[in-house]
């Protein structure tokens, strides 16, 4: 096999492994509102169990990385690839981190039923994690387009957030056990609007590592 023929075949599996860590990520987004929405500690902790793996393939993906640069002599769009994966590797661990700390905060409120059902956090979870399969899916086809539209999806996730804090925070008063709840749910809209920030930084280092320009999407 000759040279160049040897970089694509390292290069798609090195697509292989961001593709399974976002999936990874995904099941962490999905356990960790669920085990909040739930009550569900075992959930949870599955949610904090998992975190390991991740952290392992952001390593994997690295080393993966430096081989590349150091045995295929990469060209400078060749070396855009190779940066870019290293990014949403970082951004996907990230990620993961930010599904953990939701996991974490089902188990300070265990045993405490929610004052209200959860509706505009499932929300956000559901368009953040549509973002993350739509960010991996412009990377993997290198599609300038697909990863610009998540700017629009960025801005619904943020007017979520707006709202649950426009909802929550007015309520906190002399109740000291439903202000903590309240705050609690505030923190996880918090990570959901960064997990969306997450992704569109995927978006960002798609289009430049297509075009050689950056954009930013988190305007």
């Amino acid at each position: 096999m000759d040279t160049r023929a040897n970089y694509h075949q390292s290069v798609e599996g090195l697509q292989k492994e961001l593709l399974y860590m976002g999936t990874l990520v995904e099941q962490q987004i999905n356990l960790a509102v669920e085990s909040l929405a739930e009550g569900d500690e075992t959930k949870a902790r599955t949610t904090i169990g998992q975190d390991d793996e991740v952290d392992n393939m952001m390593i994997k993906v690295e080393e993966h990385c430096l081989s590349l640069i150091a045995l295929q002599q990469p060209m400078a769009s060749d070396l855009r690839i190779i940066s870019m994966a290293q990014k949403i590797a970082v951004d996907l661990e990230r990620i993961g981190d930010h599904a953990v700390d939701i996991a974490k905060i089902t188990i300070r409120l265990a045993g405490q039923p929610l004052y209200k059902p959860l509706v505009r956090i499932p929300q956000m979870a559901d368009i953040a994690r549509d973002m993350l399969q739509e960010s991996l899916r412009a990377y993997t086809e290198r599609n300038v387009n697909r990863a610009a539209a998540l700017a629009e999806r960025d801005d619904e996730v943020d007017k979520l957030y707006s709202a649950i804090m426009q909802e929550l925070i007015p309520q906190m008063g002399t109740d000291v056990t439903a202000s903590r709840q309240m705050m609690y749910l505030v923190m996880v809209a918090q990570y959901l609007e960064r997990v969306a920030d997450h992704t569109t930084n995927i978006g960002e280092g798609v289009i430049y590592m297509v075009t050689g320009k950056r954009k930013d999407l988190n305007i």
